[in-house]
């Protein structure tokens, strides 16, 4: 099965990660990808480079960011391949553990629905 991990982030908060992370975090996802858990993964730009395209029952729509009514947003994502929701949850549980305690960050865990 494969399972969407949304990388959810207070947007701006002015924090960098740390080289130690950046090397902990190489370090996590190589190992993931190489027993065939970790499918894909990036970072996004920030807001203030996006756009919205709403469809409002035909009517289409669309807004310019920063979208400033948004206090966190989705600042990356992971594609997972696991057996079960609480494989895909252990494979995010240990991407957050790699943030320490000087990160808030929260992941949304959702499996993929094949059509």
């Amino acid at each position: 099965m494969r399972f969407l991990s949304m990388v959810r982030v207070q947007e701006n908060p002015g924090q960098k990660p740390s080289e130690k992370l950046m090397a902990d975090m190489g370090k996590l996802m190589a190992e993931m990808t190489a027993k065939g858990a970790l499918l894909d993964t990036a970072g996004l730009q920030p807001s203030s480079a996006g756009v919205r395209l709403r469809n409002n029952h035909g009517k289409l729509s669309r807004t310019d960011g920063p979208f400033t009514e948004t206090k966190e947003v989705v600042g990356g994502y992971a594609m997972l391949k696991a057996d079960s929701m609480e494989e895909a949850l252990e494979l995010t549980r240990r991407f957050l553990e790699v943030h320490g305690d000087e990160w808030n960050v929260e992941c949304e865990v959702r499996q993929i629905a094949d059509m």
